[in-house]
């Protein structure tokens, strides 16, 4: 029974109940958040004296035996992906009925705190971080895993390495992979694990999903990191999901009218209701927001010059017609005549 008091107040009670206690060979020190499903704390890891990111699952997770299994499973296979842009999972394990996974502490603020503070991101910031975002997805779809759950809550952003890379950012949550959840009954036909404003249209209706429904996730990311918002307002949650499934995003130029009009084009298709008609990869459709932003650049209603051609070399001057024929080469200088004359 103390068991079952110290699992109530992991989730209902003050976050201050933990601090202090031992959980395994980490000391919790403070929350970091919380949702449904998990907790996480900033811990101290008394076997190597560092700070990590210590997620705690809920009990109900905790005592299926069946989601224990794919636990451990997945989360040796999540702790396999080495990328840059992957907040490393360093153990997962159990300890007094608790299923914990430590990760690396990543200081900073996470994309949704970004958002709050500054509002929609210049063009170069949105795509310097989807690009990290989209490489970390794809390295993880080659692994076989498949997020579902990409939202601005779920990506850090950290200072970067130099002015060429102002930010670092990690994608997080890898370690409990929502496909166990499906399998072990938590969820059922009809039901979806994710966040209603980024969720793809077949996560609502319970069909098969791929790494596609990660690219739907990441187009609505950053569709909000150039807009302020996603596309999609509701504040009833069924009429959300409704959109996600039926409805048109408004067209992103309408609220950035200074981004070319290709970026429409490349949002459409990475928000498709239909896999088949979204990118094949995360990449891939950042690439064609990419190439897209460079055809062209609206200044004052005026469409100027194709980047790509404004970075040509000017041509050198031709001769006025006026000017008559060319005269003799003039003679070369003394250092660029022959060593021995013929």
């Amino acid at each position: 029974m103390e068991g079952a008091r110290h699992e109530t107040s992991l989730f209902s009670g003050s976050p201050s109940e933990l601090i202090g206690r031992q959980i395994a060979d980490y000391r919790i020190e403070g929350e970091i958040g919380r949702g449904g499903m998990a907790v996480v704390y900033r811990a101290k890891d008394l076997r190597l004296d560092r700070i990590v990111a210590l997620k705690l699952l809920t009990p109900e997770l905790a005592s299926n035996d069946t989601f224990r299994a794919r636990f451990t499973h997945e989360s040796r296979v999540a702790a396999a992906i080495e990328h840059p842009n992957i907040v490393p999972i360093f153990e997962a394990g159990e300890a007094d009925g608790i299923l914990y996974i430590a990760m690396r502490y990543v200081p900073g603020r996470d994309l949704s705190h970004l958002l709050a503070g500054e509002g929609p991101l210049p063009l170069a910031v949105a795509v310097g971080i989807a690009v990290q975002v989209a490489s970390a997805l794809d390295a993880a779809h080659d692994h076989g895993l498949v997020h579902r759950d990409v939202k601005p809550g779920n990506i850090l952003v950290s200072e970067g390495t130099d002015s060429d890379h102002p930010e670092h950012v990690y994608l997080t949550d890898f370690g409990l992979t929502k496909k166990s959840l499906a399998m072990t009954g938590f969820t059922t036909r009809g039901q979806f694990v994710g966040t209603l404003e980024y969720v793809a249209p077949e996560q609502i209706s319970g069909k098969p999903v791929d790494g596609r429904c990660d690219v739907y996730s990441l187009a609505v990311v950053v569709y909000e990191t150039l807009a302020g918002r996603t596309p999609f307002q509701c504040e009833d949650p069924m009429a959300l999901l409704w959109a996600h499934q039926y409805d048109q995003p408004p067209a992103l130029t309408v609220k950035r009218p200074d981004l070319a009009a290709g970026v429409d084009a490349v949002m459409e298709k990475a928000l498709a209701k239909c896999p088949d008609d979204r990118y094949d990869s995360c990449t891939a459709f950042v690439n064609a927001l990419r190439a897209a932003a460079r055809s062209a650049i609206v200044v004052s209603g005026t469409t100027a010059q194709p980047e790509a051609e404004a970075e040509k070399a000017p041509e050198p001057p031709r001769p006025s017609p006026e000017a008559g024929p060319p005269g003799p080469p003039p003679e070369p200088p003394s250092w660029a005549r022959p060593v021995f004359p013929g």
